[in-house]
C-alpha cells in the first residue's frame, strides 16, 4: 500500500523537526497541484505535492518551486521560508505560513482600502528590482534565459489556440508587436506572475511572495509590463474595479528604476503584458463555452478583453 502524502509529511516533520503534526487540511484554488494548510506543534505550514497519477513538469514541478525559494533565502526578497523537500514521487514541499493578506486590489474580493492598496503598489514596485537584481545561475536547474521574442512566440500560440471571434483584434495586436521586437537586457531572475494577488502583505510590508510555478531567467521589462496591467482597473471593465489613487505606471517605473537608468521600449511590454491577460481571458472563455470548465462568471470577460487588445494597440499603433 503507497504511502499517502499527508502520512510522508507526518513522519518527515517529525523526524526532522521533532513536531507532531495536529491537522492537515486541503485549501482549495490554484491549478499547480495539491496544497494543503498543515497545523503542527511548533506552528503552521503550507505543504505543495504533485498529485497522484501527475508528471512534475510545468506548474507541478514541485521541487523547481522549492529550488528558487530555497535559492533566495538570505537576499532580500521575500520569501517563504522552506522547512522540508521531499523528492520520491509524488514530490511534496513544506513551506512556514507567512501571516498576511495577498488581494489585487483591482480584481479580488473583499476590496482593499484604496491608500492601503496604494501603499502596498508601491511597495511591490520597489521590492521587484530586488528580485532581478539577483543571478539567474545561482538557481539551480535555471534554463536559457527567455527572450522578448521567445515571450511574443510563446503567446503568439496561446492566443492562437483561442477562437478569433472570443479574442478580435488579437492579430492586429501580434503583428505590431512582431514588428517592433525589442533587444534583449541582461537576463533577470523574473518571478513570472508578479502582482499584488501572489503578494502576501503585512499590513502594507510585502513578507512573501508566492507562487512561483513559472519563474524563469527572461527580460525583466516582460515581467515589469505584466505588473503595471494591474495597476490600473480600468484595463477590466466588468470584471474589475478601478481604486482612486492608485499609482499609475509612471510612479510604479520610477519607483522601480530608484534613479537608475531609463528603461527602453516600456511601450512593448506594456502591450505584450495586455496581449498575455487577453490571451489567458481568452483561454478560460473558451474552456466555458466548450463545457470543459463551467463558469458562468467568464461570460464577464468579453469586455476586458476587448479593452485589453484596444489599449494594446494603441500603446504600439500611434
Amino acid at each position: 500500500m503507497s504511502t499517502t502524502v499527508e502520512e510522508r509529511v507526518r513522519d518527515r516533520l517529525r523526524a526532522d523537526r521533532d513536531v507532531a503534526v495536529t491537522t492537515f487540511e486541503p485549501l482549495s484554488g490554484g491549478h499547480s497541484g495539491l496544497t494543503y494548510r498543515v497545523a503542527a506543534t511548533d506552528g503552521s505550514y503550507v505543504v505543495k505535492a504533485v498529485p497522484e497519477g501527475r508528471k512534475p513538469i510545468g506548474r507541478h514541478d514541485m521541487l523547481r518551486q522549492a529550488r528558487v525559494m530555497q535559492a533566495l533565502a538570505g537576499t532580500s526578497v521575500p520569501v517563504p521560508r522552506i522547512v522540508a523537500v521531499d523528492d520520491h514521487e509524488p514530490a511534496w514541499f513544506a513551506m512556514e505560513f507567512v501571516v498576511g493578506e495577498s488581494l489585487e486590489p483591482v480584481l479580488d474580493d473583499p476590496a482593499v482600502e484604496p491608500g492601503l492598496a496604494a501603499a502596498r503598489m508601491r511597495c511591490a514596485a520597489a521590492v521587484l528590482p530586488r528580485l532581478h537584481a539577483v543571478d539567474p545561475a545561482t538557481v539551480p536547474g535555471v534554463e536559457t534565459p527567455l527572450t522578448p521574442a521567445d515571450e511574443l512566440a510563446r503567446w503568439a500560440r496561446t492566443l492562437g489556440a483561442v477562437p478569433a471571434d472570443l479574442v478580435a483584434g488579437g492579430e492586429r495586436l501580434l503583428d505590431l508587436l512582431g514588428r517592433q521586437i525589442p533587444e534583449p537586457v541582461r537576463p533577470a531572475l523574473v518571478h513570472g506572475d508578479y502582482r499584488l494577488g501572489n503578494i502576501i502583505s503585512d499590513g502594507i510590508e510585502p513578507v512573501a511572495l508566492i507562487d512561483w510555478e513559472i519563474w524563469s531567467a527572461g527580460d525583466p521589462r516582460v515581467e515589469l509590463g505584466w505588473f503595471l496591467v494591474f495597476a490600473d482597473g480600468s484595463n477590466f471593465p466588468g470584471v474589475g474595479r478601478e481604486v482612486p489613487g492608485l499609482p499609475g505606471a509612471p510612479e510604479l517605473v520610477d519607483l522601480y528604476r530608484n534613479g537608475g537608468p531609463a528603461l527602453t521600449e516600456l511601450s512593448w511590454f506594456d502591450a505584450l503584458g495586455r496581449l498575455k491577460m487577453a490571451a489567458i481571458m481568452g483561454h478560460n472563455l473558451r474552456r466555458h463555452r466548450e463545457g470543459r470548465h463551467y463558469d458562468p462568471d467568464q461570460e464577464k470577460l468579453p469586455a476586458t478583453i476587448n479593452r485589453l487588445i484596444e489599449t494594446g494597440t494603441a500603446l504600439l499603433a500611434g
